[in-house]
């Protein structure tokens, strides 16, 4: 079926839809509008025609009786989405012009729109890229999240501290959402067990409601918009009147205060036994609406209960999803009858899983107490699956039940019928470590899905001097078919249109230090070197050893003062969970060295530290156009694949890196001379761990190191707490788990081969370039295809 591409919109038709809504959806003239407003308006004006095509999309969806996707993800990190649709419906210039005819201006009017807190980092950013390709090639699907009030947290910074306060961004009205009253489902938790008859029947003693708020998600050209559908808890009896009228005004409200705290903040601290009771609360809150949802959707167009997986693929993003299930079999067996064993087989038709990580922490488990306690007919379940899965493999020897733990890593895995990594690293390393038993029993499910971004925010929108000159160069094409971005490499060759990358990315480095000032208040160089990595703060992912070589560096730069420096800019951006105390300390730490090194007078206009607070979308779409060196630097083996890496080499940074992750396959897309590798691989990693000794033994080979480790135990940046930070010293040269000391040497290297590279502009443009002319692979559009295609057979309906 083909889908005509929507009509174009004039700029004085866009015009009059902006007043029009400014007048009748906000009650403002536009003598008396404030920039919400217009913005609001803005918005309206373009969602309008964004619900066109969600409306076409649907219908088609129901007419050919396709099969949906259900995409299940705690978090969708979607950023701004009035810079999105704009750009996926092609309205740029129509919407600048138009503002600009109503005495506005465009990059204001955008700029007021909060990022929507839905998430923390690689995960939800992922699931948003995923969203945005889904539509974009016409694949019919919903992502189910929750609605989070707050999200993670708004983070800033006092003494250096992070201080997590919460994330208001539903303070402002939110003009993307279509509330969806009638989709309301009873959740329910805890309670009893009863088997009569020979039917198992689940009494749960608390409900809340699940009330579902719809976002349309466009894709390129407005040919498709798929539906990103957010739950919110709502208390089944809000209000509690006799408790009132008692004048118990607390108690009154008690029931509704409890409900929302399940919708109310992403990942709760989980430190604590009521902040893991609420987090599998979510789970399950998540993951029963969803399932709700799916099922009345495939009653209202098909009758026969079996047929559930030719019509309906559900996409476990992480284990935080995985108690669907046993939700799903006991749906089907205890509601609908169907016998267990073909319960157990219809679930697996449908579900398939996505594994993020190697890490056993991040592995979900949870104690049988809890789980049973909340969910007593699933931990019944879980028995269950588990027994079946051992009676069908006797050599089995683990257990989903293991140590009183139910293993929700080891429960998806059992569920699905496909199980998929990231990356081709992280896929062979789940079949030799997490799963390699499960792989033994089941060779055919684990395959590969090397993770993408979708190149119409990541490059299109985010880097428009960049993508200008690349559709002046090869065309527009490589938009929708980024593979494209290969027919540069010709115009590479030639020095002036290189002398036109280096002015776009310059450019950009001029924006990002004008807003550093203005915000930060801080002055740097935008011809020096910007060095940039932007994570979730985690240890694996080793920003204590990027502040740590930045101190050896410092250290170098004072002995030498005169020598050849390359001046450098090093940024950080990240949040560390509440509970993280490691992860914060190093946040303090870095803020720390940036206090000294950014006020030494003989160092100060080389080297710079700056840690931008509140890292998300927006911040994101700042930096990586800016970037000139990306810092993936991961202990080798425990990054399942990043998005990151990609997103900075497309926009033409140089990425310093181990062997980790899809670090492995940029590496072999943009080639090897492109790249500044260094440390160990996965295999090395291992085996080091095994050497006595193996951090002091580093620190004694290398004298920066050691030197550089002195300062942070000295308290050189510190001297207020003298031992500030000696358990982050410690930690490094002894256990030091994440092989920071062991990596050190050969980062100091790769580093010096940067600066040298960079010294040399006309090399460094070309090898920068090239990042851009073949990062192309690194499209979400090209893993949603493989999706469709390995695990979910599904198909596009924008052509045959």
């Amino acid at each position: 079926m083909n889908i005509a591409t929507p009509p174009q919109v004039s700029t004085n038709t866009l015009r009059d839809a902006i007043v029009r809504h400014l007048c009748y959806s906000f009650g403002r003239e536009p003598d008396f509008a404030g920039l919400e407003d217009w913005r609001m308006a803005l918005s309206y004006a373009i969602r309008d025609h964004i619900a066109d095509s969600w409306f076409r999309a649907a219908g088609t969806a129901r007419r050919e009786g396709a099969k949906r996707v259900y995409y299940l993800s705690m978090e969708f990190l979607i950023g701004r989405l009035l810079e999105d649709g704009i750009v996926n419906l092609g309205l740029v210039d129509q919407a600048r012009e138009a503002l600009a005819a109503l005495g506005q201006d465009y990059d204001t009017v955008l700029a007021d729109e909060p990022d929507a807190a839905l998430g923390n980092g690689g995960l939800g950013r992922l699931a948003a890229c995923f969203l945005e390709s889904l539509s974009t090639l016409g694949c019919p699907a919903y992502g189910y999240g929750i609605r989070y009030e707050h999200g993670l947290f708004r983070q800033s910074f006092q003494g250096g501290r992070q201080i997590e306060a919460p994330e208001t961004w539903l303070l402002q009205r939110h003009a993307w959402e279509f509330e969806r009253p009638e989709a309301l489902f009873r959740i329910g938790f805890g309670g009893e067990i009863e088997e009569t008859g020979g039917k198992v029947l689940w009494h749960p003693a608390e409900h809340v409601d699940a009330e579902a708020y719809d976002t349309p998600i466009v894709g390129w050209q407005g040919k498709w918009a798929n539906t990103l559908r957010l739950w919110s808890a709502k208390a089944s009896d809000p209000f509690d009147l006799p408790a009132f009228n008692r004048g118990d005004f607390a108690a009154a409200a008690q029931p509704e205060a409890l409900a929302r705290t399940i919708s109310r903040v992403l990942y709760p601290d989980d430190t604590t036994e009521q902040g893991r009771e609420l987090r599998l609360k979510q789970e399950f809150f998540l993951v029963a609406a969803a399932l709700r949802d799916i099922l009345a959707r495939f009653d209202k167009e098909h009758s026969d209960i079996r047929k559930l997986p030719e019509k309906v693929a559900i996409q476990l993003n992480d284990t935080h999803p995985a108690v669907a299930g046993p939700e799903l079999v006991r749906i089907l067996h205890d509601e609908r009858s169907l016998p267990f064993e073909e319960a157990m087989e219809i679930a697996r038709g449908c579900l398939s899983y996505t594994n993020h990580t190697l890490l056993p922490e991040a592995l979900e488990s949870w104690g049988e107490d809890l789980f049973g306690g909340l969910l007593p007919r699933h931990l019944q379940i879980a028995d269950l699956i588990d027994n079946a899965h051992y009676e069908a493999n006797p050599s089995r020897t683990q257990s989903m039940r293991a140590d009183h733990q139910v293993k929700m890593g080891q429960l998806s895995f059992v569920m699905a019928h496909k199980v998929n990594g990231v990356s081709a690293l992280h896929t062979e390393l789940m079949k030799e470590t997490v799963f390699s038993e499960l792989h033994r029993l089941h060779p055919e499910r684990i395959v590969n899905q090397t993770n993408g971004v979708t190149p119409r925010r990541w490059l299109l929108a985010c880097n428009p001097r960049l993508s200008g000159l690349i559709t002046e160069t090869i065309g527009d094409g490589w938009v929708a078919d980024l593979e494209r971005l290969r027919e540069l490499e010709p115009a590479i060759e030639d020095a002036a249109w290189r002398e036109r990358f280096d002015a776009a990315k310059r450019a950009n480095k001029v924006d990002l230090s004008n807003w550093m000032a203005a915000e930060q208040g801080v002055s740097v160089n935008p011809d020096a070197m910007f060095d940039v990595q932007i994570k979730r703060m985690h240890e694996y992912k080793r920003q204590h050893l990027n502040i740590l070589e930045t101190i050896a560096l410092w250290q170098e730069m004072k002995d030498a003062p005169n020598a050849d420096w390359t001046p450098r800019v090093v940024l950080f951006a990240g949040k560390a969970a509440p509970g993280y105390a490691f992860a914060k300390d190093i946040i303090r730490l870095i803020n720390d060295v940036a206090a000294v090194l950014n006020a030494d007078p003989e160092t100060g206009d080389k080297l710079q530290v700056l840690f931008l607070p509140n890292y998300n979308v927006t911040l994101a779409e700042r930096l990586i156009p800016a970037a000139d060196l990306s810092e993936q630097i991961s202990t080798a083996g425990k990054e399942a694949s990043g998005t990151g890496n990609m997103k900075f080499a497309l926009n033409g940074a140089m990425t310093i890196g181990t062997l980790d992750g899809a670090n492995v396959e940029i590496r072999e897309h943009v080639g090897a001379e492109n790249f500044f590798l260094f440390g160990m691989t996965a295999s090395d990693v291992t085996e080091r761990r095994k050497v006595e000794s193996h951090a002091a033994k580093a620190i004694e080979a290398d004298p920066r190191l050691a030197r550089a480790l002195q300062a942070v135990r000295g308290g050189t940046f510190s001297p207020d707490e003298v031992d500030r930070y000696t358990h982050v010293a410690d930690n490094i040269a002894g256990a030091d788990y994440f092989l920071v000391a062991s990596d050190f040497t050969e980062y100091w290297r790769a580093s010096r081969e940067a600066d040298a590279a960079f010294r040399d502009p006309a090399t460094w443009i070309r090898k920068a370039a090239l990042n851009t002319a073949r990062s192309g692979w690194f499209s979400s559009d090209r893993t949603i295809r493989g999706y469709m295609q390995d695990i979910w057979a599904a198909r596009s309906y924008l052509s045959d």
